[in-house]
């Protein structure tokens, strides 16, 4: 089987009236979500990513420019990551569909991991 990421992206702006409480009934879909992948063999990792925080990193003109980002207030961001077992994109996308992110106003980004 090969790997495949599931790159979630999100606005921040979707969670900015969030109560405490929706937010933990969101965090019990993503676990059930998540349980329903190991019990199948499918699930090989996952991460939330840190709401604030991060930097950036590109090369420009020979040095190394470093940016602080991304913030709640960009448009979108990467929210986290899964990464999962599949017998290939189709059989990815199905283990991908009922994913809580998509229910939640997120965007899904599929890529397959290259074997090392």
């Amino acid at each position: 089987m090969a790997h495949f990421i599931l790159l979630l992206h999100e606005s921040p702006a979707n969670w900015a009236d969030v109560t405490p409480e929706e937010m933990q009934q969101v965090i019990e879909k993503y676990r059930a979500w998540s349980q329903r992948l190991v019990e199948t063999g499918k699930l090989a990792g996952g991460h939330k990513l840190r709401d604030e925080g991060g930097r950036s990193l590109a090369r420009r003109n020979g040095s190394v420019e470093v940016t602080d980002g991304p913030y709640a207030e960009a448009r979108e961001v990467i929210g986290g990551l899964f990464v999962i077992e599949a017998d290939g994109y189709d059989d990815a996308v199905e283990t991908a569909r009922d994913c809580p992110h998509l229910e939640f106003g997120g965007r899904i980004e599929l890529r397959e991991v290259e074997p090392t």
